[in-house]
This record gives C-alpha cells, structure tokens and sequence, in this order.
C-alpha cells in the first residue's frame, strides 16, 4: 500500500502486516537472499533509511519497518496499543517470521537497537551481522535533562504531542556537523502532524526506565546482559560523537562485550549521524557488507 506521506521525498511504496489488529507498515525494496533490515528509533520512522535503500536496493534486499504509531504505520491511542519496547519488539518479530527474512544484517539506530537486538536474540538464526547507529541496548547510565522534562506529568505530553517539541528540536539538536536541509526535515516531521499522530513519540520517551519498577527496565537488563552472546556476530558501530544523547559511553559499553567489532568514530557527527555525515555512514556499511 502506498502512503502520501513524503511521497515525494521518500519515493518507495509501503507494505502492510496487521500486528495486534492494527497495520504496520515497511519498505521492501530489491531482490536478494541478503537482508538489511532496518529498525528506526524516536522519532524518525522508515524515511531515516532512504540512503540505505537508494544505496543497497541492487545488491540486498531492504526492509525498513515503521513501528506502530510511526511513519506510515496506523497510530492506535495508547488504550488500544500500550508502546511498550517489548510491544515493538514483538512486531517486528511477528515480520521477520511473516516475511520469513533470512541471511539478515541489523542496521538500527536510537530505540531500534533495543528493539532489533532483542529481536535478533529470538530469531537468531536467521541473522548474519548488525550495525548500529548511536544507539544503547541496555538499562540507560543517564537519563539527558532535555529528555526528562518530556517526562513531566500532563506538561511533558504537552509540549511532545501539542506542541510538537521533542520532534521539531530533534531537527536542530540531533545534527551538529550539518543542519538538516528543509526537505530532510520536513520528511522526518511528515507523520507527526498532529495530536494523535504524535502519540508514539510520547509514549517511547515515557518508556525509557529511570527506576527499576519501570515495567521496560528489566526488559532491557536482560538485554544488556545477553550482548556478550552476539559477539560471534561481525558487527559495525557507527558514531556521531557529538551525540548529545546516545553519548559515547554508550558506544564504549558496546566495545567491551564486543571486542572484534568494526568501529568508526566520526568526531563532529551528531545523534542523526546518516543524516549529519552521510557519506561516511554509508561508506563504512557498503565496506562492512563486503567484507562479512
């Protein structure tokens, strides 16, 4: 199904599974026995890849996945759908297994990470490298002030859902190198255009777990802890280091429970590091994807 969404920004058909009753969309792009599956974070949504799919849609076949509530995906209330990381996490699942992907490199950035890994660790079989894009999958070791105070009761969503803030600062404030261009920007704020559609957005920032009662932070311990297991898995780490978000002690725990990862630091880059140094993030994965 094709969505007007950015259309003409983001020049690619959209394809639908229903999850829990309600339609979740995905790019599927070119024709191949190897996969790149990409898994975007908040609040981007499948347009974050188009590089990658302009890029890699002749050699692999491309999948890049609209969470519920994002993108070009249907975006239930939070009393239909709760936008729990272990909800994402079982979606994507459910496409991986529906589309029966197989031969697959995760490329995931921000809360993708979380939710392709822990997906990767239930179909592991079917998975053959990672990159990840500034990005944590573990309990977080800080909780950024900017981000706290979208947490505030009734004046957080607010300022996230009415006002749109969380999403139209991350056009400024996820770049440092760069600014976004007007067409970049507005193809990220495209499904985020009211009220109900930012309803995600809200819900992702108020599932980040600042105490061990948060029902989200055992999910991601666990996770944590099961990395060391995917280490036999060649993996890429791309890093804007001017992330002021997933800083580099992110990329650093990373490091140590995978020793023989590739790696590459680019030190003006910020948070949106394929949209600030884009040359160099696609470079590095087209290298990485012909060496694994």
């Amino acid at each position: 199904m094709t969505s007007a969404i950015a259309a003409d920004l983001l020049p690619y058909a959209s394809s639908e599974i229903v999850v829990d009753g309600h339609r979740l969309r995905y790019l599927d792009e070119g024709d191949s026995d190897q996969t790149l599956l990409c898994v975007h974070g908040n609040p981007t949504w499948s347009f974050y890849y188009r590089r990658v799919v302009e890029r890699f849609a002749k050699t692999h076949r491309v999948v890049a996945v609209d969470h519920l509530g994002c993108g070009r995906s249907e975006k239930p209330d939070s009393n239909q759908f709760s936008y729990r990381f272990s909800d994402h996490r079982d979606n994507l699942v459910t496409l991986i297994e529906e589309l029966d992907l197989r031969n697959i490199t995760l490329v995931a950035h921000d809360w993708g990470g979380a939710i392709g890994l822990s997906s990767l660790l239930r179909t592991q079989e079917r998975f053959r490298g990672i990159v990840l894009l500034n990005t944590a999958a573990f309990v977080p070791p800080y909780i950024p002030l900017r981000i706290s105070a979208c947490r505030f009761p009734w004046l957080g969503t607010l300022a996230v859902r009415g006002l749109n803030l969380f999403a139209a600062s991350a056009i400024r404030m996820a770049m440092s190198r760069n600014r976004l261009s007007a067409d970049a920007a507005r193809g990220l704020l495209a499904p985020y255009d009211n009220w109900k559609h930012r309803v995600a957005i809200d819900r992702f920032v108020k599932d980040i777990p600042m105490s061990s009662s948060h029902p989200t932070f055992s999910e991601l311990d666990d996770l944590g802890k099961a990395l060391p297991q995917l280490s036999g898995l060649p993996s890429l780490l791309v890093w804007g280091m001017k992330d002021w978000c997933f800083r580099p002690e992110c990329l650093r725990r990373f490091e140590a429970v995978w020793p023989d990862a590739k790696v590459l630091e680019i030190a003006d880059a910020g948070h949106y590091v394929i949209e600030d140094a884009p040359d160099e993030t696609i470079d590095a994965i087209n290298s990485f994807l012909s060496r694994s």
